[in-house]
Parts: C-alpha cells; structure tokens; sequence
C-alpha cells in the first residue's frame, strides 16, 4: 500500500507498508505534490520492474536499501534492518506489493 502525505515542512512524502502495516519504504521530500504524485503514477506503472535496489550498511552497522528509478533517481529508503537476511526479506516484500499494484 502506498500512502501520501503532506510533512510538516509543506513537503510531500510517500511510504509503503506491508499488509501488516509496517513500513517498508520512507520516500524523499517532494516540494510540489505534482511532482510525488507523478512518481506514484511512475511506480505503479512499472508494477515493480525497473526499481532498481541499493544495498547499504550504516555506520552502526543496521542493514538498509534505497530504492532507484530506471533513470538512477533515488526516491527512497527503508528502515533500518538488524540483519542483512531482514533487509532483503524487505526488498523481496515491497517487490512483491509494487508487482501487485
């Protein structure tokens, strides 16, 4: 599931979250909502292909992914995972929502 919001800084955002409600992705600030609203149309339209997935480690040693566009535009990141095999449980969750849009 996807959802849009508007931060408190009058940026928009988006997140997505798993059946279960958690978060999988926080996306970047988006300062006009024509702009977020064209990157949700851009992801549901892909249906997950074309994301491309950038594994990370922090510097206290959590696990986390970002998410690229075909055009190698970063749009989002996860959460921090305690363990690599969680990060990409994550990664094989949110592919399985995007495909599903």
């Amino acid at each position: 599931m996807i959802e849009v919001f508007q931060d408190n800084d009058d940026v928009y955002r988006f997140r997505v979250k798993s059946p279960s409600g958690s978060i999988l992705l926080n996306s970047i600030e988006f300062p006009k909502k024509e702009k977020l609203q064209n990157t949700v149309s851009a992801i549901n339209r892909s249906k997950g292909n074309h994301l491309l997935f950038e594994r990370h480690t922090n510097h206290n040693g959590k696990f986390l992914f970002k998410l690229r566009l075909k055009d190698g535009i970063i749009i989002g990141q996860s959460l921090p995972y305690n363990s690599e095999p969680g990060m990409e449980n994550g990664i094989k969750n949110l592919k399985n929502i995007m495909a599903a849009l």
